[in-house]
């Protein structure tokens, strides 16, 4: 009578089933066999069914309330699941956790994946008479050959430069002195190639002007614009006899912009160099640098 009483009880208890299995489930064949699980009841209090279909790529969910109600020997209430089934292919299933733990709190018109611009530090030169502004965290290189040097600390080859004609052999009064902008330039264009010019066996430069503008700043000025592009190609084997041999390929492509303004009987040129990926990414700050470019009267 005893052995009787315990099968009934061992056939009554229901096996442990957790409907969100742990992530460690994921791995071999323990996810099916958790998950796949179905129990028939008679009174079934709800039916979920949930199926994803890799080649279709659907997902269908079916949700069924019923009520049901049986009393037992201690007075309280058993509930069953009639059926779930959650074959989901492992990759699936991943996927569908992590994008909606993540997409849940997280919008793509968040603020955090707007492009913040960086901050601009003003320079001010009151005895050469010129003024502007640079990225905060650019460091300024001294013995570089110009009257200001700063530079990026990361990316070498984005840097900014002033430079200014000489006072005693210079007599500017207008940088309309140079010509229309596209003459200045060509101009420009010009003495870039010049100062790129190499000794170097094989090596090429090309360069051509992309935009030239000119616009009246708010201190009443005009100050042209002048937009270049230089490539420089250089030969792997420049010693190599035979011309099959030496192979031609870009070193470095770089955009090259410039800010010229007159004041003090001088030309200013404001330079910036960036290569043209970088450009590409940081465009809005480095015209806010070109426009924040001012040349002042020194007093006598």
């Amino acid at each position: 009578m005893a052995r009787l009483v315990m099968q009934h009880h061992q056939q009554n208890r229901l096996p442990s089933f957790s409907p969100l299995p742990s992530l460690s489930d994921f791995n071999g064949t323990k996810l099916q066999t958790q998950l796949q699980y179905r129990r028939k009841v008679s009174q079934p209090k709800e039916a979920l069914h949930v199926t994803a279909s890799n080649a279709k790529k659907t997902l269908k969910v079916s949700l069924t309330e019923q009520m049901s109600g049986e009393s037992n020997k201690g007075g309280a209430a058993e509930f069953s699941s009639k059926t779930k089934d959650f074959a989901v292919p492992r990759r699936n299933a991943m996927a569908l956790i992590l994008s909606g733990c993540i997409f849940s709190q997280v919008s793509w018109q968040s603020p955090a994946f707007a492009v913040q611009s960086v901050a601009l530090r003003e320079y001010v030169d009151s005895f050469d008479g010129y003024s502007f502004k640079y990225p905060k965290n650019w460091i300024q290189v001294k013995g570089a050959g110009a009257d200001i040097f700063f530079r990026d600390p990361y990316i070498l080859d984005e840097n900014l430069a002033v430079d200014l004609s000489s006072p005693s052999s210079s007599n500017y009064k207008s940088v309309e002195d140079l010509g229309p902008p596209e003459v200045a330039g060509k101009q420009v264009l010009r003495q870039y190639l010049t100062e790129f010019m190499s000794t170097r066996l094989g090596v090429k430069r090309e360069g051509k002007v992309l935009s030239t503008s000119s616009r009246v700043a708010d201190d009443g000025k005009l100050y042209y614009q002048v937009e270049v592009n230089i490539k420089s190609y250089a030969s792997n084997n420049e010693l190599a006899v035979m011309p099959k041999d030496r192979v031609v390929s870009m070193e470095w492509n770089r955009r090259y912009l410039t800010v010229l303004g007159v004041e003090n009987n001088q030309l200013y040129a404001l330079r910036l160099q960036t290569p043209e990926n970088v450009f590409v990414e940081e465009e809005s700050d480095l015209r806010r640098v070109m426009e924040s470019f001012r040349v002042n009267k020194v007093a006598a």
